[in-house]
């Protein structure tokens, strides 16, 4: 398998020379500056490349090729921004990158409610509390109906919890949820997520679904026609947050979404800690099932919290997710597809130094570090005793 490293570019705190003393090969990177909607110039796709080879590795990965929230809502235009999206397919498979991770999220990426949650040990993770994203939405977005999106005893210690929340608390949290985290495709203010939410007011799961089955008669030809395979990112969390629909959260939801377009283009992004918070998603199964079409995977693991709801960032090896099971399927869908597949250690743990320096939150040095030592151990054990 290929060990990659996310990296964000030239403003990362990770250097390319750590990455490779880390010992991974490629690089998962984006053309983060660019707007969404635009065409990705050859040029610059092909400097970022030259960059990366200059320091002895390999863009294996593009996390992420954004979609317009245009094409996800299929407001008027959306296929003109469709067009730009397969026309930066073409840029890149002209450079030589034949792999592109995307979502189909709205309005938010991947979402926690507090970026710096203090274990045990003193190391610190990310988390999403489920009190904490239900005193956001009814007591601070003040979104119509969110009571009856929550749980009675989780709308109940919200409550009590907003009664005792300060005002530089309360920012904190809105920022956290709203603002994007690190590679998240849009960010927002408070009322101007309250506009874009509007926008969707209309939008459910089989639209959103539709909307997604449309993109993708639209683009996969085009991946077909370079040679680039796509892989859907799952949702994260994988449940509708905030009244937004969700729809790559639970294994029919990636069948359907194989179905739409029955291509080798039209590919997975198998991430079990996205997919591992649903008690219902067996991974193992399920990359058993669809392991010819994963085209990139993530490999960490979440922690399930009492509630049911709530989660937490567990070390790699630890948390709900089976790390060895995971990683001999992994191996069996490789061997299917007969080429090597791209993996990286997703997320991480801030530990020791990781506290001391500038850490992007989820992607510290030190705890992806250890998690790709750890996977590394993994897969070469299976890879060698099975």
């Amino acid at each position: 398998m290929i060990e990659t490293w996310r990296w964000f570019g030239p403003n990362d705190p990770v250097t390319l020379s750590d990455i490779r003393q880390a010992g991974a090969t490629g690089i998962v990177t984006a053309l983060h500056s660019l707007a969404n909607g635009i065409v990705w110039p050859a040029d610059a796709i092909a400097a970022r490349r030259d960059m990366i080879a200059a320091a002895g590795l390999r863009w294996e990965v593009v996390e992420s090729v954004p979609v317009h929230e245009d094409i996800k809502r299929a407001a008027a235009g959306w296929e003109e921004k469709a067009d730009a999206w397969a026309q930066t397919l073409r840029n890149l498979a002209d450079c030589g990158i034949t792999t592109v991770c995307y979502n189909f999220m709205p309005l938010l990426d991947w979402t926690r409610t507090d970026l710096s949650y203090e274990l045990p040990d003193g190391a610190r993770c990310l988390r999403y509390d489920a009190v904490d994203a239900a005193l956001f939405d009814i007591h601070i977005l003040k979104r119509a109906g969110a009571e009856q999106s929550h749980r009675a005893d989780i709308v109940t210690l919200a409550r009590e919890r907003f009664a005792a929340l300060t005002p530089q608390a309360a920012e904190a949290l809105t920022q956290t949820i709203i603002a994007g985290l690190p590679g998240a495709e849009e960010s927002f203010d408070l009322d101007g997520f309250r506009t874009h939410l509007a926008l969707y007011h209309d939008i459910d799961a089989p639209q959103l679904r539709a909307n997604l089955a449309a993109f993708l008669e639209r683009v996969v030809p085009v991946a077909e026609e370079v040679g680039i395979r796509l892989g859907i990112h799952p949702d994260d969390p994988p449940f509708s947050i905030f009244g937004l629909p969700r729809v790559v959260s639970t294994a029919d939801d990636l069948q359907a979404i194989l179905d739409m377009a029955d291509s080798p283009a039209n590919g997975l992004t198998f991430c079990t800690g996205s997919l591992g918070v649903r008690a219902d998603n067996d991974l193992p199964m399920m990359l058993d099932r669809f392991g010819a079409r994963v085209a990139f995977l993530h490999l960490r693991s979440t922690l399930r919290e009492k509630d049911g709801i709530s989660f937490h960032e567990a070390p790699h090896l630890s948390g709900d997710v089976d790390m060895v099971a995971v990683g001999r399927a992994a191996l069996a869908a490789e061997a299917i597809q007969g080429s090597a597949l791209p993996f990286r250690p997703d997320h991480g743990h801030m530990l020791a130094q990781d506290q001391r320096v500038d850490s992007t939150p989820g992607y510290p040095y030190i705890g992806r570090l250890r998690g790709l030592a750890e996977l590394r151990g993994v897969l070469h054990t299976l890879e060698n005793i099975g």
